[in-house]
């Protein structure tokens, strides 16, 4: 399976007050390309729990959706050090390694950063910020528009649409969509992080994707996407992204919050 480039794009967020279980809002991408930022991780890895904070304080850092779209996908294989990541999928580890077979790369590690696609180590130094303003300079390849119908306690219904601003990009393209919740914690009772309370932000529950354009360059998708037991609609929210599957390259990115209540 190729990877489509995620556009990233700058949001022009129309966020409607509705009631906290309820509602509508809206998100559109904008004349910006918004940066993906994947972070894969693993309650069961020892060095993770900085990179998780790390990508947790980018808001407060100044990196608003509009500049940053950050996404946690934890990987199992590293459930077998003796602590099982509650939150993993095997999907994840499995998006981890392909994007590392377009890259040629011949390992896949935690925590790992991701950045438009492409492997990046220097997260934690100024490097990220200069990479991220570079980026956000460049013209999107796609359009993306996210509407939440309704979020209930069990799930949130979604409405997707994309357009290509290239015809050169159909054929590779595609359009990914995640569900994410906030302010998770985990009290650590085995493997290399035994004893620690680890907090989470953007964590991705759900996946859907790819999503292949049609002949007219759009697509547009609705789906009800469940939420965990016990989950916060208040501190859910879902995210886009438009990735060539060939390069891995991602066109445009957008994320949208649950509105306030």
């Amino acid at each position: 399976m190729h990877f489509t480039r995620i556009i990233a794009a700058t949001l022009c967020t129309s966020i409607v007050s509705f009631p906290a279980m309820a509602g509508q809002c809206s998100a559109q991408s904008g004349a910006r390309t918004a940066v993906l930022v994947e972070l894969y991780t693993s309650e069961g890895c020892d060095s993770c729990p900085p990179a998780d904070r790390w990508l947790s304080s980018l808001q407060s850092q100044g990196y608003t959706p509009d500049k940053v779209v950050p996404l946690a996908l934890h990987v199992d294989y590293r459930d077998y050090i003796g602590w099982k990541d509650p939150y993993a999928k095997r999907e994840f580890a499995t998006r981890q390694r392909r994007l590392a077979e377009l890259r040629r790369a011949k390992i896949i590690y935690t925590p790992q950063v991701v950045l438009q696609g492409q492997d990046f180590r220097r997260w934690g130094t100024s490097d990220f910020g200069t990479a991220v303003e570079k980026m956000n300079r460049q013209p999107p390849g796609a359009k993306i528009g996210l509407t939440l119908d309704a979020m209930g306690r069990t799930s949130v219904e979604v409405t997707l649409s994309a357009e290509l601003l290239s015809a050169a990009e159909r054929k590779d393209a595609a359009i990914y969509l995640a569900a994410f919740e906030n302010k998770l914690t985990s009290q650590v009772s085995a493997g290399e992080n035994r004893g620690k309370t680890l907090p989470h932000d953007y964590v991705v529950r759900e996946w859907v994707g790819p999503i292949e354009f049609g002949a007219d360059l759009k697509a547009k998708v609705k789906r009800t996407l469940p939420l965990l037991p016990n989950a916060n609609p208040r501190q859910s929210g879902v995210a886009a992204f438009v990735q060539n599957r060939s390069t891995g390259d991602v066109l445009q990115a957008l994320m949208l919050p649950a509105c306030a209540g």
